[in-house]
């Protein structure tokens, strides 16, 4: 049901019946790697283009969560999925091959978050039994879309954030449908045969975020145009839920970096909100850690979907939180736009999701 403005409450709380992550080599190399399910040592994951690489990355995604539930692709009833390049051709491409239902969504970085909360709301509201949604992103092809061909080598000022190469995918199903049947006709449940996971996760609420735009051009500060946005978006689900900072044993902001969770902290405390540094985050800070190679941290649509439905949902699984509010984080400019001097417009899209206890 609409809540206040522009949030969500979901009544039926939708369950993340399974979420897969995969990573690059460079991933492979962060303090996250043990959260990643598949990760490559080759950029190109044996692909003939920096594209069709990004492409694999959703595929594998895709593959490996449904695995994880224990369903079979015609199973999935619909497909939400949105990255970076042109078209979307990468999440098109990859529902080619699915052959779902499918919904292109764009949010540039934000999209992980966009998608969790559609994928929910079609649950939630009887639309859909299992619905999954994913993201990638890939460096070598943003960077190549965006700003220039890594091969020239271009230098990047201290503000800049590095391109995550990574994919990210997660299966949204009803309550009963924790307890699915399996293909081979067996009652099973999917989180309890997870070795390293007790607890169900479960979709409670989400705010869609408004373009937030404060006039600032440079592709290379991407963190300082998107901090309002977060900010916008905080406020509004606070509002809207009538819920305070301390609802959350951890808030999570998406690939703001060094230099945007900075300004987001004083944005904030401006705004008489007053989160604790030990329950705030920023998925653009965890991915690599203080890795000085990435500047001001990690980015791209892959970042916030492998870092929450890899290390915080894993975490969250284990008894770590018992309640997150993850608030991805989009720039949504275009080469084109660069190119004629348009300013940055950005957005974010907050889902909470809650652990539902210990299965049995």
């Amino acid at each position: 049901m609409l809540i206040g403005h522009q949030s969500w409450k979901f009544s039926t709380r939708p369950q993340i019946l399974s979420t897969a992550v995969v990573g690059g080599p460079f991933e492979a190399q962060g303090p996250l790697a043990e959260d990643f399910d598949i990760l490559h040592g080759d950029l190109l994951l044996q692909q003939k283009s920096w594209e069709q690489a990004e492409q694999m990355l959703l595929h594998e995604a895709c593959d490996k969560a449904i695995e994880k539930a224990h369903l079979t692709k015609d199973r999935i009833q619909f497909f939400l999925s949105g990255d970076l390049m042109n078209q979307i051709i990468s999440s098109s491409f990859a529902a080619r091959t699915l052959a779902s239902p499918y919904l292109g969504i764009f949010g540039a970085c934000s999209t992980s978050m966009e998608g969790l909360a559609l994928a929910a709301l079609l649950v939630d509201k009887q639309c859909a039994r299992y619905v999954m949604t994913a993201t990638a992103s890939h460096n070598a092809s943003a960077e190549k879309q965006y700003r220039y061909p890594t091969e020239y080598g271009s230098q990047k000022p201290p503000t800049a954030q590095w391109t995550v190469t990574a994919g990210g995918a997660a299966v949204v199903g009803a309550v009963e449908a924790a307890a699915n049947e399996a293909v081979d006709g067996s009652v099973i449940d999917p989180i309890a045969k997870d070795e390293e996971t007790k607890g169900r996760l479960a979709v409670t609420s989400a705010t869609v975020g408004r373009v937030v735009d404060m006039g600032l051009t440079d592709p290379f500060n991407m963190g300082a145009a998107m901090a309002p946005a977060a900010l916008a978006t905080i406020e509004a689900h606070f509002r809207d839920l009538d819920v305070g900072e301390e609802h959350y044993d951890l808030v999570v902001t998406g690939d703001l970096g060094k230099v945007g969770a900075k300004i987001l902290g004083e944005l904030m405390v401006r705004h008489g909100i007053h989160i604790p540094d030990d329950r705030y985050a920023d998925c653009g800070l965890l991915i690599y850690g203080d890795n000085p190679a990435v500047w001001s941290g990690g980015s791209g649509c892959g970042c916030s979907a492998s870092v929450t439905y890899g290390h915080l949902f894993r975490e969250l699984r284990r008894g770590r939180w018992k309640r997150i509010l993850v608030v991805a984080t989009g720039a949504l400019l275009s080469p084109l736009s660069f190119q004629q001097g348009e300013s940055i417009p950005c957005i974010a899209h907050a889902v909470a999701i809650e652990r539902d206890g210990d299965t049995p």
